[in-house]
């Protein structure tokens, strides 16, 4: 039962779905059958989540970052997804900016506009300018969202409750999908984590390995301005990477030139967060890249970023290999130290379905070869075999996607796997020794000490388990708990038929033997005892479809 609180708001939602023809939704939300969930066609899911305002638009971004969970066409729609919300009124800005400022604005700057240069569902943005000169962009976050937010979480994660009844729920644990999506809503309403991953993501970026840092820009925190509610960033002079012209001090005038440079550009930015750092951008669609005046690329809106640890990044290295050389065998491994099985995975299928999907990008042209599109399907492939993914693949998957569509339109001859290739030794040598070779050595040496010296301690405690007879073996054996019951359901028919035999014998011989009025009552008992017993007896093999 949702909460009372909250049902202004569920009738609103009831009506937008009703509107669109979502039946399911509306069963749902109205205490029907929590049933498989039959989700509509992707453009209409695409208007329901718009409708419904700023959080859903969210969950629907959330949503475009698991193709193990939506297919690809839902994918592709969910991550167009943009709400259009109007900007707040300068006045009521004014105001709201005043309140979360720690001192007048007349104090900290030479001068702010009001009225916003750009608005989202969640922040809107101010141009404004310190005393000193610098012009500085102020995201500041839209008066009231955080109890809309609040109010919406509630029925998130009601319905999720609801739908983790279903067998699709269990399969993709949808109540931790929710949760996961919830803490990703908390933490961009706190603008003092997005400032965090932004000076780290500039920190990184700052020591580039494969790229010149110096083409490259993540814009500067003023935390003396940053707050939850406030967040004061450089202002960042330039257009939309897609429809900038090519100019500035780097230009060299010849432009396919400039356009595969930039593009290798981008690709070596990523590929190093991705593989080296573990610490990378998770949305770099065209509005949150941009090309600055003076030739640069600037990556901007730290709010969704993705992490991945240092051995689950070795694994998808290979598995990147893996996948351009066509080694479907292969994948089918890496995979099954991914992810986690929800059920006992036939790696020979698994191996099967990867080699189809696999060959079916073999000998494409550049035109036609889309990297990330194949590993989206990849992971679908996956998940139709019982195997759930982190949710930083997700990620992963989203961010190569947007990385990849923009390139292409960019430049349309770019191919990601030739970017990767002349990497590829510089990063297993990364990932074998590490930046400090030294380090890595002494690293190394310890361990193997330490080995030596547990190692004669662990087998002389072996040898004293085995030789007082206390060693004792703990052994899994997958399958087991369905020959058990089995096993104990034939037992309990064999029982019972004999149960049943034993009845039949007994009336018989009552009936032989007794002539009088009780005896043939007790035979007559007995008789039909054994008829009811034997008939659900039949019926329970034929139920059961085991007869053959």
């Amino acid at each position: 039962m949702l909460a009372s609180s909250s049902m202004s708001r569920q009738g609103e939602i009831i009506e937008v779905v009703f509107s669109n023809g979502w039946d399911y939704m509306r069963r749902l939300l109205t205490g029907g059958k929590a049933d498989e969930p039959d989700l509509p066609p992707p453009a209409v899911l695409r208007n329901i989540l718009t409708e419904l305002g700023p959080v859903y638009v969210k969950l629907g971004q959330l949503l475009s970052t698991r193709p193990d969970v939506l297919s690809q066409s839902y994918v592709e729609e969910l991550s167009a997804l943009q709400s259009t919300v109007p900007a707040v009124p300068a006045a009521e800005m004014e105001a709201y900016i005043r309140r979360n400022l720690p001192r007048p604005p007349e104090e900290l700057f030479a001068s702010l506009d009001y009225k916003a240069i750009a608005a989202g569902s969640i922040a809107q943005t101010h141009k404004a300018t310190l005393r000193n000169g610098q012009p500085v962009a102020i995201k500041v976050q839209r008066p009231g969202i955080d109890q809309l937010i609040a109010r919406d979480v509630s029925l998130i994660r009601d319905i999720a409750k609801l739908v983790s009844a279903t067998q699709f729920g269990q399969r993709y644990n949808v109540q931790a999908l929710a949760e996961e999506f919830i803490n990703a809503l908390e933490a961009e309403l706190d603008f003092t984590t997005e400032a965090a991953y932004t000076d780290q993501l500039r920190r990184n970026l700052a020591k580039g390995r494969w790229f010149d840092p110096a083409k490259l820009v993540v814009p500067k925190i003023y935390w003396e301005l940053t707050n939850k509610k406030i967040m004061t960033m450089e202002w960042l002079e330039g257009k939309p990477f897609l429809l900038a012209e090519i100019t500035g001090e780097y230009y060299n005038g010849d432009i396919q030139a400039e356009r595969e440079a930039l593009t290798r550009l981008l690709f070596r930015a990523f590929l190093q967060q991705y593989f080296l750092d573990g610490f990378f951008h998770a949305d770099p669609h065209p509005g949150n890249l941009f090309y600055l005046a003076d030739g640069r690329v600037a990556i901007l809106d730290c709010g969704m970023m993705g992490r991945m640890n240092p051995r689950l990044r070795v694994t998808l290295t290979e598995m990147v290999l893996a996948m351009v050389s066509s080694d479907a065998e292969r994948c089918a491994q890496l995979t099954l130290q991914i992810a986690e099985p929800l059920q006992p995975v036939d790696i020979n299928q698994l191996e099967t379905d990867y080699g189809r999907l696999l060959s079916k990008y073999y000998g494409l042209s550049l035109e036609e070869f889309n990297t990330a599109q194949m590993f989206s399907e990849l992971m679908q492939s996956a998940s139709r075999n019982h195997l759930r993914w982190p949710a930083d693949i997700g990620l992963y998957s989203k961010s190569l996607a947007n990385l990849e569509g923009v390139a292409r339109q960019f430049n349309p001859k770019v191919d990601l796997s030739e970017e990767i290739k002349p990497l590829m030794f510089d990063l297993f040598r990364q990932q074998i020794i590490g930046d400090d070779p030294l380090q890595t050595l002494l690293r190394t040496g310890l361990e193997l000490r330490n080995l030596s010296i547990e190692s004669p301690r662990q087998f002389g405690f072996l040898l004293d388990r085995l030789s007082s007879e206390t060693l004792k073996w703990n052994i899994s054996i997958q399958g087991l708990d369905g020959l058990r019951r089995n096993i104990d359901d034939a037992a309990n028919r064999r029982s019972f038929s004999t149960l049943v035999g034993s009845l039949i014998i007994g009336a018989a011989i009552v009936s032989t033997n007794q002539q009088t009025p009780g005896g043939q009552i007790l035979s007559n008992s007995l008789f039909a005892a054994a008829s009811l017993f034997g008939l659900w007896l039949v019926i329970s093999i034929l139920r059961s479809g085991r007869l053959r």
